[in-house]
């Protein structure tokens, strides 16, 4: 689930930031930017919180195979 919250949360801070010019100085800390960073990742880790906890058909918790081979097959005829 690492790389949906890091996906959801550049998705929401794009968004929430896409009116503000696009300033940065190495030498200065933007509290705003960060403040927008940790908002986002608060939403994102919400919303995929809910989600999980409602709809676990959505995120599987253990990995199934959908390939079982069957006996008379080899891997040299898959290939």
């Amino acid at each position: 689930m690492g790389p949906s919250l890091l996906i959801a949360t550049c998705l929401i801070l794009a968004i929430r930031t896409a009116k503000r010019p696009a300033t940065w100085d190495a030498a200065t800390s933007s509290t705003e930017l960060d403040a927008e960073i940790e908002y986002a990742a608060h939403l994102a880790g919400r919303v995929l919180s809910l989600l999980v906890g409602r709809h676990e058909a959505i995120f599987p918790r253990r990995k199934e195979p959908w390939y079982q081979a069957k006996d008379e097959e080899t891997l040299s005829e898959c290939v």
